[in-house]
């Protein structure tokens, strides 16, 4: 009776010890991530935030990294930058110049950042002007947005680099959620600090809907997922949802994580960046 009793004990206490344990390595293998977004404008972009932060929480729980959100872009400061391993733009980008230069010395510093779709447009004139060479032409290379597909539509992605982390064990192609793709200004083949990992299959045209013919792309080279090599940094050109304006309802009809694959490569990107920015 007492050995079994002294058994029970020592079970339980060997399970509180592992509990602990593993606890503990969760916290040490762990790391934080800060989200920033405006979601004020375009309902599209509206959308993705909301999806994204819940999506994010979500994956955080499952992945072992805390994830916080924000619309307050004062806090794209060094002080408080420090605390977090990866930043995420969701939707815009810093405006101030407090704000940028923060942003700047972060990323100059060892900071990572992963951007998604409208975090990278410029277009002079415009409420987002190209007034920020070192991000627009430096950071991401693409200059400023020049033209965009519509409707929002899926399309085959061809994978540029499969020995890459982020595109590691990743299909050579992949569908993607439905999206608004945009062209830039620069060809970011000729840019040798860029590494394009995914970018449109040809098997993907005629690409969109219209109804203007511009909207609809019938050949060319896109890339839709990027890095720089001289920064911890992922852009992805996804994060608009495509929503019912035609007939008032503005209702969501896609969700930019209804793509497995997408949502891997998201992810992977996240653990190589926050890997990178572990010091």
């Amino acid at each position: 009776m007492r050995a079994s009793l002294c058994h029970r004990v020592l079970h339980f206490s060997f399970i509180l010890f592992l509990g602990f344990f593993l606890s503990a390595q969760k916290e040490k293998d762990g790391f934080k991530v800060l989200s920033f977004y405006t979601a004020k404008n375009d309902l599209a972009h509206i959308s993705f935030v909301k999806e994204a932060n819940k999506w994010f929480s979500k994956m955080g729980n499952a992945n072992g990294f805390g994830y916080t959100s924000t619309s307050d872009w004062g806090n794209l400061n060094e002080e408080f930058l420090s605390e977090y391993q990866v930043v995420v733009f969701l939707d815009t980008r810093p405006e101030s110049l407090d704000q940028q230069i923060a942003f700047e010395q972060y990323m100059k510093n060892g900071g990572s950042w992963l951007g998604f779709h409208f975090s990278a447009f410029a277009l002079t004139p415009s409420a987002y002007p190209q007034n920020w060479d070192w991000y627009h032409n430096e950071l991401l290379g693409s200059g400023q947005y020049k033209s965009n597909t519509w409707r929002p539509t899926s399309a085959i992605l061809r994978v540029e680099d499969r020995e890459h982390p982020v595109t590691k064990k990743t299909p050579k192609k992949i569908k993607s959620a439905p999206n608004e793709w945009y062209r830039w200004e620069h060809d970011l083949r000729n840019n040798s600090n860029i590494k394009i990992l995914l970018s449109i299959d040809p098997s993907s045209f005629p690409l969109g809907t219209g109804p203007k013919p511009s909207e609809i792309w019938h050949s060319g080279y896109y890339p839709v997922v990027w890095t720089n090599i001289n920064y911890n940094m992922v852009y992805f050109n996804m994060g608009h949802n495509d929503m019912d304006y035609e007939n008032g309802t503005n209702e969501e009809l896609s969700s930019t994580f209804s793509s497995k694959n997408q949502n891997k490569l998201i992810i992977q990107a996240l653990l190589w960046l926050a890997k990178k920015n572990s010091h």
